[in-house]
């Protein structure tokens, strides 16, 4: 059976713009337990573009602090969200109880996560993980099927959570910043443009520390592991303004740098493309009005007609709930 209109409507009403973190997370896990019971939340929204398996935002709920950053350490993102999502079947009960989390695991006595990989054929949008003690009702085949039906429900709830306001930012973004990731995962220093970056993501998305924290020190691990420099483009809610940072090391003794600055531009189109849903083609156009070019000159690029240019442009301005052109382009740009 399908998930019901009502908790397919609640759970667009709980991923809602505007409320902290930690109150969409309550939300979320409110409308999931009618569906599956459990202890506690949480749930990362991912970007199909950058498809490595880190989230860009996420809600936890009944987590304490210390399990959660064990859960986003160098050994739980390996076993955790990475694996998951490199997986064909969307979902997987876990016991988690990798060795290096034994005490900790012990310590809150936590049994198993039932895990679900948000996933559709444009790609993988996220994750909703489902936390029981131990000691209760271990999750079964139902409840796997069954959270795996919120799937489609949820994914459509996160892509209008993502794309409720896409207009330019009333207030000025920060200039860009950095802190200094150290070989034992803990922010070592930090630029005053840093502190604003994170000033601003605590006030407008009441961001927990531990949570800030841990996110990245799991960014810094990413970037020891993989050639390419990880890079999280992080939506819009509550800031105006999409957020890209990236992580490079610094040298062999384990220091990574992280450099917080608004998204535009190359480093935005691909990640804002994903998540209003625009085509192929019209991504071809939106490059090109990035580039400057007018629609004539967009319709000779791809022998078109400007009468079938307009259409994708009014496509995409439907899409993206822009008004025209300047208006699309003072979100893409600075």
């Amino acid at each position: 059976m399908a998930v019901s209109d009502r908790v397919a409507w609640d759970l667009c009403a709980a991923l809602q713009p505007g409320a902290g973190l930690e109150e969409v997370g309550a939300e979320l896990s409110r409308v999931v337990a009618r569906v599956v019971a459990h202890d506690a939340l949480r749930c990362g929204a991912l970007n199909p573009a950058t498809g490595w398996g880190a989230t860009s935002l996420a809600f936890w709920h009944g987590y304490p602090p210390d399990l959660g950053r064990a859960l986003l350490s160098v050994d739980g993102v390996k076993a955790d969200v990475r694996e998951l999502v490199r997986q064909a079947a969307p979902t997987v009960v876990a016991a988690l109880r990798a060795r290096a989390h034994d005490p900790l695991l012990a310590r809150h006595r936590v049994g198993e996560e039932l895990r679900l990989a948000l996933r559709d054929a444009r790609g993988v949008w996220g994750v909703l993980c489902l936390l029981r003690a131990a000691g209760g009702r271990p999750f079964d085949d139902a409840d796997a099927w069954r959270v795996a039906e919120l799937g489609p429900s949820l994914i459509a709830a996160l892509r209008g959570y993502v794309t409720a306001k896409p207009g330019a930012p009333a207030e000025r973004e920060p200039p860009p910043g950095m802190l200094v990731i150290g070989a034992d995962d803990r922010i070592r220093a930090m630029t005053p443009q840093a502190r604003r970056w994170l000033d601003a993501m605590k006030a407008h998305l009441a961001v927990p520390d531990w949570l800030a924290e841990s996110s990245y020190a799991s960014l810094a691990a990413a970037a020891r592991e993989h050639p390419e420099p990880p890079r999280l483009c992080v939506p819009s809610v509550g800031a105006g303004w999409w957020t890209a940072i990236e992580a490079q090391p610094l040298g062999d003794d384990g220091d990574v740098a992280v450099v917080i600055q608004r998204a535009t531009g190359t480093l935005l189109l691909p990640s804002f493309c994903d998540w209003y849903g625009i085509t192929a083609r019209e991504r071809q156009v939106v490059r090109h009005l990035h580039r400057g070019s007018a629609p004539k000159q967009i319709a000779r690029a791809f022998g078109l007609s400007v009468h079938t240019v307009n259409d994708h442009l009014k496509a995409i301005f439907r899409k993206t709930g822009t008004g025209g052109r300047d208006e699309l382009m003072a979100v893409i740009n600075a």
